[in-house]
């Protein structure tokens, strides 16, 4: 094959599929936090499986590992503040400290999130540089408005509008 491939045009064609926005929370012996994600997935409706994709030195990774179990709280398009202070610096028990909160299954639920699932952790997968976390999901729940998205490394706001018959 010969030719090299850059790890940044990677990140931009990838950067080209839009997707959803989420911040991963959890709550355990290792204490608490979370972080902004946007791979993530349903992986099976027999049984109920969500995918989350963790980068390794993830600091909230450790936390779910020693909780056996996430939530995942999908963001609305106003809460980009929310998701920049998830994917921020900030030590992990500050931020589940500031940001608004219920626990459920003992898992914490962001107030005001568009949608969230509580899982429990079902397998760890080594991902290159990143792991894989599979969750089944024992609680779940809508909420009202419009998602944020994530494209070409910002964020977005998704209008809801369908395009035309059948979402063409």
């Amino acid at each position: 094959m010969g030719t090299e491939l850059d790890p940044e045009q990677f990140r931009e064609v990838f950067g080209r599929f839009a997707t959803g926005v989420a911040v991963i929370t959890s709550t355990g012996p290792a204490g608490a936090g979370g972080m902004t994600a946007n791979a993530l997935c349903s992986l099976s409706v027999e049984p109920l499986l969500a995918l989350v994709c963790f980068e390794n030195g993830a600091r909230t990774l450790p936390i779910v590992r020693e909780a056996g179990g996430f939530a995942v709280n999908v963001l609305k398009a106003d809460q980009q503040e929310l998701a920049r202070l998830f994917a921020s610096k900030l030590p992990e028990d500050e931020k589940l400290r500031i940001v608004g909160h219920r626990l459920e299954r003992g898992l914490p639920i962001i107030e005001g999130a568009l949608a969230w699932a509580a899982c429990e952790l079902r397998k760890l997968i080594a991902g290159g540089d990143h792991t894989i976390a599979i969750g089944e999901v024992i609680a779940m729940g809508l909420g009202e408005g419009r998602p944020l998205l994530w494209y070409g490394g910002q964020y977005h706001e998704g209008t809801g509008r369908l395009i035309g018959a059948h979402g063409r």
